[in-house]
């Protein structure tokens, strides 16, 4: 069935046969029907534009992959493998005891009463409802400790690809786990991913998101995360973007129990003309709970990044500690940056701070290396790679830390070793 709306690009896709709960299918289609593509008019995305994704065809179809081995961020994790948002079985991993996995599309109608968010009138969450082509809904059992990381990799292929993928994530009571996701394209020149990753971290539960972005530089990536956290939870999601046209991420934490722990770690790396706008948001509902943020940019020739962090303290949240930092250096008189770290605090009984910084490499510094037999080049190099480490510090996969070097060492010439 296709939808008619007023958004010509969607024109040739078929609606989902996900037969996601309720009337979510339906009201993302009234959505769509209503509502237009955000433009630089839209406070949200005042530095962002994608009205041109109006104007490409788009279609969406299954392809293969011949070799994935590049793609593999850790070796040891247990590998589920999507080309265009379809599962490909013969690439995936079994999953071992405390553990359950299911594709959206192979789910009860009572399981996927987990999924359908409510999309708040947004226009790409409608979009990822009603095209949704399959996800993955991960399940850590109660009290389950799970050693191997799990690593979900995406893949797109083709050219005006669009692909509508959902993630279901729920970490269950004392649980303990951590997830890859991985976003890569081959030979996909104008394609579209358009990701959801929903959350659910129960009480006294730790659960790492570690997500590495980097797909090529003629490609659109729109990602939203939103998360809910019980009492005494542990969260962790560290995001690094090295390559893409451009990319969006929406971030959406609720704290809803006391006692919890949010940390959030971003770098993002860019040259060329790609666009990075990382847009977060931590809501503290319940008192005594601490959430840090951490996010570095490096922007080159004429890239362009945008920081926008706000950290809600709702009037009982008392005892709060938030801290929230964005730093950015500008390789480029062509770069540009936005950051615009933001606090909204109802609550007298808080200790919370944010910061912005952004300029360029310290050349006495880079005098102070060259006085030591560094060539010019060099020096910026280790500087720009002791910026960036300070955020790679936080990811406690080393795995996933050497893949990140290995791409930066191949994209940007910089060596960490």
């Amino acid at each position: 069935m296709v939808v008619e709306n007023k958004h010509a690009f969607i024109k040739g896709l078929s609606t989902t046969s996900i037969a996601l709960p309720g009337s979510s299918i339906e009201d993302a289609s009234k959505t769509l029907e209503t509502f237009d593509l955000p433009t630089t008019r839209t406070e949200a995305w005042k530095y962002t534009r994608v009205a041109k994704l109006g104007k490409i065809d788009f279609h969406s179809n299954t392809q293969e992959v011949s070799d994935t081995s590049s793609y593999i961020i850790d070796e040891s994790a247990l590998t589920l493998i999507f080309v265009n948002g379809y599962l490909s079985q013969e690439l995936s991993n079994s999953l071992p005891t405390g553990l359950s996995c299911k594709q959206l599309s192979a789910c009860s109608s009572e399981e996927l009463k987990h999924t359908g968010i409510k999309h708040g009138k947004e226009v790409f969450n409608a979009l990822n409802t009603c095209y949704l082509n399959d996800g993955i809904w991960i399940e850590i059992a109660k009290n389950a400790v799970v050693d191997q990381p799990i690593q979900i990799i995406h893949i797109t292929k083709g050219e005006k690809q669009l692909t509508n993928f959902r993630t279901v994530i729920t970490a269950r009571a004392f649980s303990k786990a951590s997830i890859i996701q991985g976003f890569f394209s081959e030979d996909s020149d104008q394609s579209f991913t358009n990701s959801i990753t929903e959350i659910i971290v129960e009480e006294n539960a730790h659960l790492t998101l570690d997500k590495l972005q980097y797909e090529e530089e003629t490609t659109t990536h729109i990602n939203s995360e939103y998360v809910n956290q019980a009492k005494d939870s542990t969260f962790t999601l560290n995001t690094i973007t090295l390559n893409g046209g451009l990319v969006r991420n929406n971030i959406h934490v609720n704290v809803n129990g006391q006692n919890c722990t949010t940390n959030m770690n971003g770098a993002y790396l860019l040259k060329g003309k790609q666009h990075v706008d990382n847009h977060t948001t931590v809501d503290h509902i319940a008192a005594n709970c601490n959430s840090n943020e951490l996010y570095k940019g490096v922007i080159d020739e004429k890239a362009t990044a945008v920081f926008n962090g706000k950290v809600f303290v709702r009037k009982d949240a008392q005892k709060i500690n938030a801290f929230q930092s964005n730093g950015n250096v500008l390789l480029s008189d062509d770069a540009n940056v936005n950051s615009k770290p933001e606090l909204e605090i109802y609550a007298d009984d808080v200790k919370c701070s944010h910061g912005s910084t952004t300029g360029q490499l310290d050349e006495e510094a880079v005098f102070y290396l060259r006085a030591r037999g560094l060539s010019e080049k060099s020096a910026r190099k280790l500087m720009v790679s002791a910026f960036i480490g300070e955020v790679l510090e936080h990811l406690e996969n080393d795995s996933v830390v050497s893949y990140i070097e290995r791409l930066l060492k191949e994209r940007f010439g910089w060596d960490f070793n």
